[in-house]
């Protein structure tokens, strides 16, 4: 049995934590502070006058403040990584790392906030009355489905992009993968049975949005089988799930969903055993992305399917969610853009796809230090604020 994160050895000497002693972020000024005339300029008196503008005419806030290219990152620490409800403390490294990575692929400020959990009217009620300091919302590592209804409220009260990147970045970056793999293979898209497993965030995310892209044929498992109807223990979101997948009528568990199947999908986590692996069809596409332990490793995957894609950084086709946030969060300030649509998310995964001009079976999506990858994403989700 692993040990519990807080079992886990304490190294501070080692080169992890000598790269976060003191966080990962700082604050830099814009404007230069040399004496007094900057001193009146930067603070009182004058910006007493900027102020009075702001409080006539609000939209002014945009060009006269950081508003404009500012996120917040916020969690509550309750579905941090793999590692679980670590709390709000826990997840900061993680809130601080993802403003460092909006920084460097996206060129956007953001301000990493934990907050205490509690019941989505407290998370929503707190992180809207901290909005008026942003230009977006980017929510993280909230467990599920209480991130359905967070962001789902925050959208419909704020008028500025929210947008959970557990859900929606990584369904980016699967759909651009799998249109890339279709294009490898020789394959239609659409025409592709395809087996989610795992029915939190992610699992949901990917599979409203590769429906939205066509696909047709798509089984959603959870940790006790497939998701149907007739199953009396689904919540709302899996019962909505049921309700809107698994055409032909599957039963039984994940063996039974991978009969035949051309794509796994798994964002759940634990071990898939090789029996069901063997049950799909030949030569498809096995995407095992859990972390740092995939579901499938890829050398057992390698054997049953054509395209193998993880979500770690030392093997080929990496789903990465950096592929897609920055990029996203970059067109949706620069537009104006009020809501990051279902059109939006498609058009974000197509530009991902594109930028890997001949795709091959150990690259169907672009590192996320290939250049312009940002710009490319921030391109196609600008043209359609």
């Amino acid at each position: 049995m692993s040990a519990a994160p807080h079992d886990r050895p304490f190294d501070p000497e080692s080169a992890v934590f000598r790269a976060h002693e003191g966080g990962k972020l700082g604050v830099h000024a814009t404007q230069p502070l040399r004496d007094r005339a900057d001193l009146a300029l930067l603070y009182t008196p004058g910006v007493a006058e900027v102020s009075l503008a702001i409080a006539a005419d609000p939209s002014l806030s945009t060009t006269y403040t950081a508003k404009a290219n500012t996120v917040a990152v916020i969690s509550d620490g309750t579905a941090v990584l793999g590692l679980g409800d670590i709390g709000p403390l826990g997840a900061m490294p993680v809130m601080e790392g993802k403003a460092v990575l909006f920084k460097h692929f996206g060129g956007v400020d953001s301000i990493p906030i934990v907050l205490e959990s509690g019941s989505v009217e407290d998370l929503v009620e707190t992180i809207a009355r901290m909005a008026p300091s942003f230009g977006g919302i980017n929510l993280e590592d909230i467990s599920a489905p209480r991130c359905f209804e967070i962001e789902e409220q925050l959208k419909e009260r704020l008028d500025i992009p929210v947008f959970h990147d557990d859900q929606h970045g990584t369904a980016i970056v699967v759909l651009a993968g799998l249109i890339n793999g279709c294009r490898v293979l020789e394959r239609s898209l659409p025409e592709q049975r395809v087996v989610v497993a795992g029915a939190g965030a992610a699992g949901v995310a990917v599979t409203k949005l590769l429906q939205r892209a066509g696909v047709r044929d798509i089984v959603v498992c959870d940790s006790r089988g497939i998701l149907v109807p007739s199953r009396v223990d689904l919540t709302d979101h899996k019962r909505a799930l049921a309700a809107s997948t698994n055409p032909r009528g599957v039963h039984g568990g994940l063996g039974e969903a991978l009969e035949g199947a051309d794509v796994y999908v798994g964002v759940s986590g634990g071990q898939v055993p090789e029996e069901d692996i063997a049950r799909m069809s030949d030569g498809g596409m096995i995407f095992a992305l859990a972390n740092p332990t995939p579901e499938v490793h890829p050398d057992l995957a390698h054997r049953y399917a054509a395209i193998v894609a993880t979500g770690r950084s030392d093997f080929p086709n990496q789903i990465n969610n950096v592929l897609a946030f920055p990029g996203i969060f970059r067109g949706a300030l620069d537009s104006g853009a009020r809501q990051i649509t279902e059109a939006m998310k498609l058009a974000a995964a197509r530009a991902i796809a594109d930028l890997v001009v001949e795709p091959t079976r150990d690259e169907i999506v672009p590192s996320v230090f290939q250049e312009g990858v940002a710009a490319a994403v921030a391109a196609a989700v600008a043209g359609l604020a």
